[in-house]
């Protein structure tokens, strides 16, 4: 862990996998965009997919903080104080593949997945 950075960042934790575990483990679940813990590595769907595991993630194990998991995007957005925010360069990867679609999984979308992002 990097010392002049904020405590619940840990630069040194790679992702939990290349998609959101939550839905995954779910068997039928699916995300929108992707997120990553900046404590732990979890990696979870964003608050516009169905389940919003990132944040559900960030309340329930007290890590406030994380990155943005899409290809070239490197935002930080720290839930506690509700602002986007620059951050370290966190442990490879540091995104979902290029050729993994988002939405995704493309194999469990609803033929109206568009009417259920929030």
């Amino acid at each position: 862990m990097t010392s002049d950075i904020d405590p619940l960042i840990d630069t040194d934790k790679p992702p939990s996998g290349l998609g959101c575990r939550e839905c995954l483990s779910s068997g039928t679940g699916w995300w929108l965009h992707l997120r990553r813990c900046a404590t732990c590595g979890v990696v979870g769907c964003c608050d516009s997919s169905p389940a919003g595991h990132a944040s559900r993630h960030a309340r329930q194990a007290g890590h406030p903080i994380i990155q943005s998991f899409e290809p070239g995007e490197d935002w930080f957005y720290d839930y506690r104080t509700e602002l986007s925010m620059d951050g370290p360069v966190l442990a490879p990867p540091r995104s979902r593949p290029l050729g993994q679609p988002s939405p995704g999984p493309v194999e469990r979308l609803p033929h109206n997945w568009t009417e259920l992002l929030h």
